[in-house]
């Protein structure tokens, strides 16, 4: 049995249409357990159609894989972390650190994302990982309707 707590055990490789149900039920899983207070603004059958028709076909995917099984996913745009979810059973694993510094590798300067700001976890993760919080929000913008904060990361001098 692999240990969970071993980051060195993580395999970075682009999602695939045949990952799209593992994506879906660690998305969903992540989502419950990090933010129980926030109405998902889509139901399970829609968030499952989404990534298998959008996300993983579309979109610049990416899954951490442990052992065979998917155990998190970051979806990247341009500038931008668009997702990064964790299973819970993975999270505080090292996979989220090290998808999160592919997608550092991978930018030109920067990168920004939005969290919502009642997930202190997220907030506390991105900060140590060099973002800084640049915009709070009401959450007017968001299918949610529930206030996020927008957190920036800048490439320094010395970098890459």
């Amino acid at each position: 049995m692999l240990d969970a707590r071993v980051p060195d055990e993580i395999e970075i490789r682009r999602a695939t249409g045949a990952d799209a149900d593992a994506v879906a039920d660690l998305w969903l899983a992540s989502f419950d357990d990090a933010l129980p207070t926030v109405r998902r603004a889509h139901g399970d059958d829609d968030v499952r159609g989404w990534i298998r028709g959008h996300l993983v076909a579309r979109t610049d995917a990416w899954v951490g894989v442990r052992g065979g099984e998917v155990v998190a996913v970051l979806g990247l745009a341009p500038g931008w972390i668009e997702q990064l979810y964790v299973a819970p059973a993975h999270q505080g694993s090292g996979v989220g650190g090290r998808l999160v510094a592919f997608a550092q590798e991978r930018a030109d300067d920067e990168l920004q994302l939005w969290t919502f700001q009642v997930n202190d976890r997220a907030r506390e993760f991105y900060r140590r990982h060099g973002f800084r919080e640049v915009e709070l929000t009401d959450g007017a913008a968001n299918e949610e309707r529930e206030p996020d904060v927008r957190l920036l990361w800048k490439r320094t001098g010395g970098e890459g």
